[in-house]
Order: C-alpha cells, then structure tokens, then sequence
C-alpha cells in the first residue's frame, strides 16, 4: 500500500483518468461502429465531420494515438466515397 498523501491522490486520479479514458474510447467505438452500418450516403456525409471532430479530440488528449486516429478518418473518409 502507498506510504505518503500524493501516491494516494495519485491512485485516486489515475482511477478516475481510467475510467474516463475507458468511456470516451468506447463512446467512440461505439460511434465508429453505428458509422459503418450506415447505407445512406447523404447522411453519412453529414455525420462524418462530427465523427472526425470526436476522434481528433481523442487524439488530442492522447485516449488514442495519433497514427490510429489518423487510420481511422482515412478509413471512414473512404467508406462514405466509396457508398453508392
């Protein structure tokens, strides 16, 4: 067990930082996954930007790595082109 005041708050932070992390990354899979079912290309089209916005902002707060981040708009910019 932590000894000293500040590994305690620091066990306390990096509980709550987890949890957290944990839910935008799934909110985000989540988001990605519901994306890729989508048949419509007009409303694909509108969605993609609030998509993108959501995984640059992960990206950001370092949730998710920089290079997945950039696959992943690759990779939904691709889907919404390539839908009739």
């Amino acid at each position: 067990m932590a000894n000293h005041k500040s590994s305690l708050k620091r066990i306390r932070a990096n509980e709550t930082r987890r949890v957290r992390n944990r839910y935008y990354s799934k909110t985000m899979r989540n988001a990605v996954r519901k994306f890729r079912t989508m048949e419509n290309k007009a409303e694909a089209t509108e969605k993609l930007p609030k998509l993108i916005s959501m995984i640059d902002k992960l990206a950001k707060k370092t949730i998710i790595h920089k290079n997945k981040a950039g696959n992943l708009k690759s990779k939904l910019t691709r889907y919404v082109n390539r839908l009739a």
